[in-house]
């Protein structure tokens, strides 16, 4: 099954095949920026029209788009750079562990995963928004069909990255085709005069308010709106985390397709702000049982109904923003093994599996995503308000580790990014305070708490891992002590597995050799004694009493009995082999109570004998 779906072993000689060119690197480090033009114009819309009222709403739009691009265009600046200072990957935290110390990497790589997380969650509940969208009768099933877009990406990506890209690129282009082609024929028919803007749709404007007074545009509300488009940056610090997936030259690659990521998200987040204030759209609530994406209302007056047109764009949407989640599953494992190799997380997350991808760690991103869909009943907007607040963390710790790293290096014009790097530090700093300030009390707050308790989490690991070692160094000539050896066989049958475990625990050359078996019902004594007799096996056999009919704890407690002096006990539990996996359920079920009970008891070696019926 593993191989019908994940597919053959790629060997370790062929990892450099697996690399991206820069074509496919684009359709999975960037599909989660790229993917955001799709709600986050519409984020902002929900936040300011159930106060400020449509009108003021979209006349407030392409000022906060503005400063979103700008903010954008810092941020890409400074990952330029830590691109080709730090070509290993890890991004923020690598360059937060280079220059800021232990604790603020730590709180780097803590946001990160939560926001890797959270990625995977709001891009597969938005893909799905656009498909009920189109196909409203589907939204009952919304969380059934989130787990289900889930599961696909998760064995998508078990399969390697390089496939990953092949099977994600598609739609990735598809979708920046179709928002381009959105944008420009509406606009071309806009200013043409050849498309009107739409009427305000006051029952959906009602929806919003509930009938409340308008109190116009505050500066909390404000705020609120800007750190809700702010989403459009989340996933620009992929590429920087992924530069080892990149062929070579890695930095050069990266960077290159940084700044195309950059133009196809900047151009397409503020165009589509323009073209809603030429179309003047209504957007739905969100809670209403007819809900629609601000893209299907665009789409349907733009393309003239749901016709073939309308349909590609909200497929190609509905595809983007769910393997928009794909940026996260490329680098949240591969942050992840970093983490881990430092000490700070299970030591699994460095083993890469057979198709030369972090197998641990998608496994853990896709179990910890499919608990939040479940946990928000796959709504996209309960989950925005918990996003921001962990890529702009990391995006601040990032800059400020690389103004440390220019006054440090002092290289080639190193003023010019020292100042780069200082004002975006201190923009997304700025944002950082808007988000948990303005968003607090409506969900902000959980990740707040989390990224502490996350820390704490790294900080026992490391500590328990460090305990470890120190109590299982050798120290410069010390020797084990001699071992007084006991051999115990377990007899479940007396049969040629019993022999073959015998012969083998003779080879071992212990101080005392024991066959041991367990009497669970009556006259199971005389059969074990009768048996043994006939066989001559050559070794006494010590039949256990069980009062209560168990037959492991009666081992452990005669193990105990013996092994009073020090002794250090091996333990041959004969294993009969089967020819189907069927047949595995029929044989070796209290041998394997037994290893269970064993494997932690101090002193004590477990050997499994296999032996099947050529033996």
């Amino acid at each position: 099954m593993k191989r019908l779906l994940v597919g053959r072993p790629i060997p370790t000689s062929a990892q450099a095949g697996q690399r991206l060119v820069k074509l496919l690197a684009l359709a999975v480090f960037s599909s989660d920026a790229i993917s955001s033009t799709a709600y986050a114009t519409e984020e902002i819309l929900d936040v300011l029209v159930p106060k400020a009222g449509l009108e003021e709403a979209i006349d407030t739009l392409i000022p906060i788009s503005i400063v979103v691009v700008v903010l954008l265009a810092l941020v890409v600046f400074s990952y330029r750079q830590t691109i080709h200072a730090y070509p290993g990957g890890g991004g923020s935290y690598i360059v937060s562990r280079e220059n800021l110390g232990e604790k603020p990497s730590l709180v780097s790589g803590g946001a990160l995963m939560i926001d890797y997380t959270l990625t995977v969650a709001v891009s597969v509940s938005a893909g799905v928004a656009a498909v009920t969208s189109a196909y409203p009768s589907l939204n009952r099933h919304r969380v059934l069909l989130c787990l289900g877009v889930l599961a696909v990406l998760t064995l998508g990506n078990l399969r390697g990255m390089r496939a990953s890209a092949r099977l994600f690129a598609i739609p990735t282009y598809l979708y920046i085709l179709s928002l381009g082609a959105l944008i420009v024929i509406g606009l071309v028919r806009s200013w043409t005069g050849d498309l009107d803007a739409l009427p305000t749709n006051e029952a959906r404007v009602a929806d919003f308010t509930g009938g409340a007074a308008l109190v116009g545009i505050t500066p909390v509300l404000l705020m609120r709106a800007f750190s809700s488009g702010a989403v459009a940056l989340t996933g620009v610090e992929a590429i920087s985390n992924g530069v080892p997936a990149f062929r070579k030259p890695e930095p050069r690659n990266a960077a290159i397709t940084l700044t195309w990521m950059a133009a196809i998200l900047g151009s397409g987040f503020f165009l589509l702000a323009v073209l809603v204030h030429r179309l003047n759209p209504t957007p739905f609530d969100p809670s209403s049982p007819n809900y629609q994406t601000l893209l299907s209302v665009l789409g349907e007056h733009v393309f003239g109904g749901k016709n073939g047109a309308y349909i590609v764009l909200q497929a190609s949407t509905a595809l983007i923003l769910a393997l928009a989640a794909n940026t996260a599953f490329a680098d949240f494992p591969r942050l992840a093994s970093i983490i881990a190799r430092d000490g700070f997380l299970p030591s699994q997350f460095t083993t890469r599996g057979d198709r030369l991808v972090f197998s641990n760690g998608i496994l853990a991103l896709a179990i910890a995503a499919g608990a939040l869909l479940i946990g928000f009943r796959g709504v996209t907007n309960s989950l925005i308000p918990l996003y921001a607040v962990g890529v702009f963390t990391a995006f601040t710790l990032s800059q400020a580790g690389m103004v440390q790293h220019h006054r440090r290096n002092r290289e080639v014009r190193w003023r010019r990014g020292l100042a780069i790097n200082a004002v975006g530090a201190v923009a997304t700093l700025a944002v950082l305070v808007d988000v948990v300030v303005s968003k607090f009390l409506i969900g902000a707050w959980i990740p707040v708490v989390l990224i502490p308790v996350i820390v704490v989490g790294f900080l026992a690991i490391r500590h328990h891992y460090a305990r470890v070692d120190a109590e299982l160094r050798v120290p410069p000539g010390w020797h084990a002590p001699a071992v007084h050896h006991v051999a115990v066989v377990v007899v479940q049958k007396v049969d040629r597995g019993v022999a073959g475990g015998l012969a083998y625990a003779r080879a071992l050359e212990p101080t005392r050799i024991e066959a041991l078996a367990v009497a669970i019902d009556d006259g199971d004594r005389e059969a074990f004694e009768g048996a043994w007799g006939a066989a001559d096996l050559d070794v006494p056999l010590t039949v256990l009493d069980s009062p209560f009919r168990h037959f492991v704890g009666p081992i452990v407690g005669h193990l105990d009995a013996i092994t009073t002096d020090g002794s250090v006990a091996t333990v041959v539990l004969p294993d009969l082999t089967v020819d189907h996996l069927w047949q595995e359920p029929l044989h070796n079920q209290q041998t394997l109570l037994l290893v269970n009970e064993l494997r932690e008891r101090p002193r004590t070696a477990i050997v499994l004998y296999p032996y099947g019926a050529e033996s």
